[in-house]
Formats: structure tokens, sequence, C-alpha cells
């Protein structure tokens, strides 16, 4: 479900459409048709302006994240005044109400690259925090593309999982969602790249003998998060493929708490509207 999109139009009839309160007056309706789980797209702040200079203009969906830990503030009631103040308390108000009526909350996650493009992209977030460490670089200062947006975020490197690790952990303590779909998730399984600190940003060098991307047995990122004590007892979802071909459906690791995206139903369905 997309949040914004869901109470947007005037036929909503909500006081506040497209927000997280005007969805939370469409919950009964919800509950009425029999509905005991709802997947939202990303909430995540998110760049709406992304594609300002194309034909589309506006990013809708939300699939290129800012930053990780803020709700949506555009998606707030109350204006721009307090919108980071009230993004929290209007996202804590909605699952609360959600879960008041037996619905589980499940949040769309995008982890697999950010708003930042590739290396022609704009200095948003991580690339002005540490670049070669919050995505995979190739030896000269390239970006791999396994996302097929320009970047990949950088997911098994241990500053990297860890951050996601804390961010799912703050998800589900202090905004208590149910669990997450991970958009693109296979490349949560490919190895990072991994820099020395002494070499000059952009030189040649002698990586960890693993090729950046290489798809792993066991990926550090997700043995943290099945085996996490808060994590491994929410819904995980993998999307089990990425933009780089690879494809794990049936096949993405486990460790017996993950579910993975049906793709061929996705394709069907896609296929038939």
């Amino acid at each position: 479900m997309h949040l914004r999109g869901f109470t947007k139009h005037d036929s909503s009839n909500v006081e506040h459409p497209g927000t997280f309160i005007g969805a939370v007056s469409k919950l009964d309706y919800l509950k009425e048709l029999g509905v005991n789980c709802i997947e939202l797209m990303p909430c995540h702040e998110f760049n709406e302006l992304e594609y300002s200079t194309s034909s589309s203009k506006m990013n809708f969906w939300g699939y290129s994240t800012i930053n990780f830990f803020s709700p949506m503030t555009r998606y707030t009631s109350g204006g721009i005044k307090n919108c980071g103040r009230d993004a929290i308390n209007e996202f804590k108000t909605f699952v609360r109400e959600a879960h008041k009526r037996g619905i589980e909350v499940i949040l769309d996650v995008v982890f697999n690259h950010t708003a930042e493009g590739n290396e022609n992209g704009p200095i948003l977030s991580f690339r002005g925090v540490d670049n070669t460490t919050y995505y995979m670089l190739a030896p000269k200062g390239e970006f791999y593309n396994y996302s097929g947006c320009g970047n990949t975020f950088n997911c098994n490197h241990p500053v990297v999982r860890q951050f996601i690790v804390d961010c799912l952990r703050y998800w589900v303590t202090e905004m208590h969602v149910d669990g997450f779909r991970f958009d693109l998730a296979s490349i949560m399984t490919r190895g990072s790249s991994l820099w020395d600190p002494v070499n000059v940003y952009g030189a040649p060098i002698e990586g960890d003998m693993i090729t950046t991307g290489t798809p792993l047995v066991t990926p550090p990122l997700i043995d943290m998060i099945s085996n996490d004590p808060i994590l491994g007892g929410v819904k995980l979802v993998a999307e089990a493929w990425d933009a780089g071909g690879l494809y794990q459906v049936g096949q993405f690791p486990h460790w017996n708490v993950w579910s993975e995206w049906n793709g061929k139903i996705k394709q069907n369905n896609t296929h038939s509207t």
C-alpha cells in the first residue's frame, strides 16, 4: 500500500488526505475487507524531486532513500513547522491503530541503493559521510550498479551492516512495525568492497581477495539479521533478486526465518494488468 496514494484523491473523504493520519481513517474499511496485514511501500525520507528534470518529474513511490531512520515528513498532517516530530508520532499512531484492529504492519525497506545516484550524482547523505564505506566502488572510484539505480549500498561492509541492523531494530523497538519486505534483497548477499584507509581515494588496491559483488554463501548481514534477538522474531521477506542478474528465488539464505517474494506471481500480476 502506498501511504500517500491510498487517501490522496478527494474520493477518499478523509480530513488529512495523503498522510499517516489520513490512512488511519481508512483502517476500519480495511478491517471490514478482512485485511490482517499491510505492507507499506517505502516510508523512509526520500527525495521526491529526484526526477524533476525528467519527463516523470516526481519520485512518487519512494524507492530512493535519503535517511533510513526518518519517516517521510511530507506524509504528515500538520505542515512543515514540526514535520520531523510529527512524522514520528503520526507513523506510530498509524501502527498503533492498525494493531488495535488486528492488522500487522510490514515496512518495505530499500537497503540496496540510495538517492545519491552514480559517481556523478548529488551529495545528499552517505556520499558526504564516507563514500568508500557506504557504496560498492571499483578501484578507480566508479560505482557498481547492481540496483539499476546508479549505486549499490555496500551492505556487507562491517560498518554498513551494523548500520542496517541498528536501523531495523529502531523500526521494530521504537516504531513497532511487525516486519520488513527487503527490496532487491539479493544485493544484501553480495560481497562488499573493502578499502584500505591509507590508500588515496580511487587508487588501485588489493581487496579482500573476494571480488566485489560476489554472491556469498553465508552473507554476514543476513546472518546478523537472522540471529539477532529482536529481528529474528519479526517477519522478514526477501525480494530475492537484483538488477545485476542475481536471481535467488528458492535459494535465498534464510536461516529458517526468511520468506521470499514470489517472483512468478509478481510477474503474472504485472503482465495481466
